[in-house]
């Protein structure tokens, strides 16, 4: 049955679509990162991926995955930026039948149910409520939980990967962000570098960007374009 409901996910796209094969950079900082990268990817130790907006954060955990002994199993990602604060709870751990208002008839499997077994991708993970903070820790701690609404206790078995543009430092000095969550998420870290420190790789990427969207046809075919044109004789000639 767990591995019927394990085939829906991948029909879903639960999945890790990059490689670090996939990953564009010659530079050193970089080449470090991805080299750091496919060593933790070893590991099932939770991992913190920072990094200024555009790094490439997902791209990096999904490629940690796919890299991993999960790499079989979902890969499911969960932005806490961008859902609602009074539907992040029930959207990360489910609600049972009849946990509030327009509840489903059977209730319904959070983010971490679904990724049992796989990995769970937290993105914007300082812009967590605090409200929700202590929940996660202990989810995180037990490697258990239990629905919105519900009594049973479901185990877990869940890699987590967290990413930040955020100072989680700071935050914690802020009282904005708990100290004991942060040393739990911060097991392994990785600070993924911005353009300006990729100096050596600008040309390289915008040349791969511009061959990507310009949609230019390969030079074969250029090529028999030109043979198949009819000569233009000068008129002299």
């Amino acid at each position: 049955a767990e591995g019927k409901i394990r085939r829906k996910l991948y029909t879903r796209g639960f999945v890790a679509s990059t490689h670090f094969e996939d990953m564009q950079g010659a530079c050193a900082a970089f080449q470090d990162i991805v080299h750091i990268g496919r060593e933790y990817a070893k590991s099932d130790a939770t991992i913190l991926i920072s990094g200024e907006t555009g790094t490439g954060k997902e791209l990096f955990a999904q490629s940690i995955h796919a890299a991993s002994l999960r790499k079989d199993k979902p890969f499911v990602a969960v932005n806490c930026a961008a859902i609602p604060e009074g539907l992040l709870e029930s959207e990360l751990f489910g609600y049972e039948e009849g946990a509030f208002t327009g509840a489903r008839r059977q209730g319904k499997a959070g983010m971490f149910e679904l990724a049992h077994t796989g990995t769970l991708f937290l993105d914007e993970i300082g812009d967590l409520p605090l409200t929700l903070q202590g929940r996660l820790l202990r989810v995180l701690q037990e490697r258990e939980l239990v629905r919105v609404g519900g009594t049973q206790v479901i185990p877990l078995d869940v890699r987590v990967l967290c990413a930040t543009h955020q100072d989680l430092r700071q935050l914690v000095a802020e009282e904005r962000f708990r100290a004991d969550l942060f040393y739990r998420l911060n097991v392994l870290s990785l600070r993924l570098p911005p353009l300006r420190e990729r100096l050596e790789d600008i040309v390289d990427l915008a040349v791969s960007h511009l061959r990507e969207h310009l949609d230019e046809p390969p030079a074969e075919s250029l090529l028999v374009s030109q043979l198949e044109r009819p000569l233009l004789r000068h008129p002299r000639s």
